[in-house]
């Protein structure tokens, strides 16, 4: 798996064996096949590129071509036993009612964010009065995909204010990881690079 990825391993320790999963976004099917081979599960992905689509296609991953803003609401209700959404919330238009179907469809769902408020972003932001690069935020301000970037306590009001649990965190930091049951510390704020959610209605 890829060594730039390790939320893809979390994400895949967080799944419980067989379940019926919807990953959102799911690129080259990456995770996908993660899954399925570790953990034997009956796996879909929805991805807004065809070109990725007929990668995890050649693989042999079941995916369709769709957008994740527009093509949610397609799915019915408690329809897969969890719903993944892996590094791309923030780079949907509407990530509020995007969190809102991930916990429709899903019986629990998985989101994992890039955190704005890791102390790297903010000093680079004071020092340069720039728009900050990191690692976890590669892209020029004109050419990034992030369109609602967000920190770890902006993800966690979010789903106070639509009444979703969060019952599991695990926030990563340079290559340490700490797990949180609900929400994580404010401190988790600061040095967390990303964060990954389990949440449910």
């Amino acid at each position: 798996m890829n060594n730039n990825r390790t939320d893809l391993e979390l994400i895949t320790s967080l799944v419980e064996e067989g379940i019926r999963i919807l990953d959102v976004g799911c690129g080259n099917g990456e995770l996908l096949q993660s899954l399925k081979d570790k953990k034997n599960v009956k796996g879909q992905g929805l991805e807004l590129k065809q070109e990725r689509v007929n990668q995890c296609v050649s693989k042999g991953l079941s995916a369709i071509q769709g957008n994740a803003d527009s093509d949610l609401s397609l799915y019915p209700n408690q329809s897969f036993d969890c719903v993944i959404l892996s590094q791309t919330i923030q780079a949907t238009n509407n990530p509020k009612n995007i969190l809102i179907e991930l916990v429709r469809i899903g019986k629990k769902a998985i989101v994992s964010i890039p955190n704005f408020g890791f102390w790297k972003v903010r000093l680079g932001f004071a020092t340069y009065g720039k728009m900050p690069i990191t690692k976890k935020l590669s892209n020029n301000w004109y050419d990034t995909p992030n369109i609602h970037l967000c920190s770890i306590l902006d993800f966690v009001d979010l789903c106070r204010e639509l009444n979703i649990k969060i019952e599991k965190t695990i926030v990563l930091s340079s290559n340490k990881t700490k797990s949180y049951n609900g929400s994580p510390s404010n401190w988790s704020n600061f040095f967390g690079e990303e964060a990954i959610f389990l949440i449910k209605n």
